[in-house]
């Protein structure tokens, strides 16, 4: 309508310039007619504008023309356009949607979860998108993963969802908004839970054993480091007793004296100064005794 309406004006602009109105005095007249000149230059430029349109970085156009969309979406840059149609822009950049809901878990318990979806809309979906869900196409992603949401926890245990199954209530909840967003024409990059909130005494109780169950699991890693030491011990004990039991048959007096009498040659031979004293009694009879003076 608005290309019509500047058209018809740029036409009677032109009209009047080329008739001029009916005024005696000149002067009158020709000041009409510079007024309906520039009226008409106006008219005329905003008819040219609305034959072309710029869609920016970061958004996606698509182009109606009297009720009816156009499949082609518009990238990025400037398009002729029909001038008789509306451009409608829609962003694709990365948008994030945090959101506090009141869910239950298996056992009917009441929870608070904060949960985060971060999604955007696939360029090549756009016109797909504004036919079916519309320009707002926030409030669907929000009330499907609220819906989400709260059918994933009824599921779960409440002391699940807050320790142990997060990452699986995390997971699940990422693979069902994308399973019921892609066919609308969404991209989810990313789902997850923030935080979880249960009753003040179920988490306290909660919190209290699983610091009971961190204590024994450090009791375990304390009591099987032992069993690794008493088992080392055992084998080394094991192991000298071995090698006692192999050398024994071979430790006779001969021998013995025969080691003694080698060492005390070297240390005769060597460079320091030393007093031996040779003899003794009973089982030392034969052991030299070194003085260092």
């Amino acid at each position: 309508m608005t290309f019509i309406a500047t058209i018809l004006t740029s036409l009677v602009s032109i009209l009047v310039v080329l008739v001029g109105p009916k005024f005696s005095d000149e002067k009158h007249r020709n000041t009409v007619r510079a007024v309906a000149l520039l009226i008409g230059i106006l008219a005329a430029t905003v008819s040219l504008l609305k034959t072309f349109t710029i869609i920016p970085s970061g958004k996606v156009g698509v182009m109606e023309v009297f009720g009816k969309v156009d499949p082609q979406p518009l990238s990025p840059g400037v398009h002729w356009v029909n001038p008789f149609g509306n451009v409608l822009k829609f962003s694709t950049r990365l948008r994030d949607m945090p959101e506090k809901i009141s869910a239950t878990s298996q056992e009917g318990l009441n929870l608070v979860v904060e949960g985060t979806i971060q999604y955007r809309l696939d360029p090549n979906s756009a016109a797909d998108v504004y036919q079916n869900v519309g320009a707002n196409d926030g409030e669907i992603v929000r009330s499907r993963f609220q819906a989400i949401i709260r059918e994933i926890t009824s599921s779960y245990p409440a002391r699940d969802i807050y320790t142990a199954k997060r990452e699986e209530v995390t997971r699940r909840l990422r693979l069902s908004m994308r399973e019921s967003l892609t066919p609308l024409g969404f991209i989810v990059e990313e789902a997850f839970l923030k935080d979880v909130a249960l009753p003040e005494k179920l988490q306290a109780a909660i919190e209290q054993k699983m610091e009971v169950e961190q204590d024994n699991q450090r009791m375990e890693l304390v009591l099987e480091k032992e069993r690794q030491e008493a088992e080392r011990k055992r084998i080394e004990a094991l192991g000298i007793a071995e090698y006692q039991q192999i050398i024994s048959p071979g430790l006779t007096s001969q021998f013995l004296q025969w080691r003694n009498i080698e060492a005390t040659d070297r240390l005769a031979n060597s460079n320091n100064s030393k007093v031996v004293i040779m003899g003794g009694s009973g089982n030392n009879a034969n052991v030299p005794v070194i003085l260092q003076p």
